[in-house]
């Protein structure tokens, strides 16, 4: 992917989980990573329950069915079309996009935004899953 998150600071060192992930999936470095099943994950795609963002490459059929996924930091990440304003709660908005977290997303709040960005803008946010 082009549009993968940039980590800037992991606080606690990132205080990284780890999910499992199916062997045949490719998974980069820095890609919002959404919960699919008990404790599975693969890349977000959408509006969906992310659960962290990916702390190495997992290589498509490599024999590895797990990834960490940083929980806690600040990240450069990439507004959906629509952007944010700074200060804003920030929600998962389409694949390794952010949006604004709204009353009807605050279950998927990831973050607040550091700073403001216009669409399809990256900007510094703080990511507390």
């Amino acid at each position: 992917m082009a549009s993968e998150a940039t980590i800037l600071e992991l606080i606690n060192g990132g205080e990284t989980i780890n999910f499992t992930c199916a062997d045949a999936t490719g998974i980069s470095k820095g890609t919002l990573l959404e919960i699919t099943g008990d404790n599975t994950v693969t890349a977000n795609t959408g509006e969906d329950i992310v659960v962290g963002i990916a702390a190495a490459d997992k290589e498509a059929n490599d024999g590895a069915t797990r990834i960490g996924a940083h929980t806690h930091g600040i990240f450069d990440v990439w507004c959906d079309a629509t952007g944010v304003t700074l200060g804003d709660p920030i929600a998962a908005s389409g694949a390794n996009l952010i949006g604004l977290g709204n009353s009807a997303s605050f279950g998927n709040v990831i973050g607040k935004a550091l700073e403001t960005g216009s669409a399809s803008e990256k900007i510094r946010c703080l990511i507390r899953i």
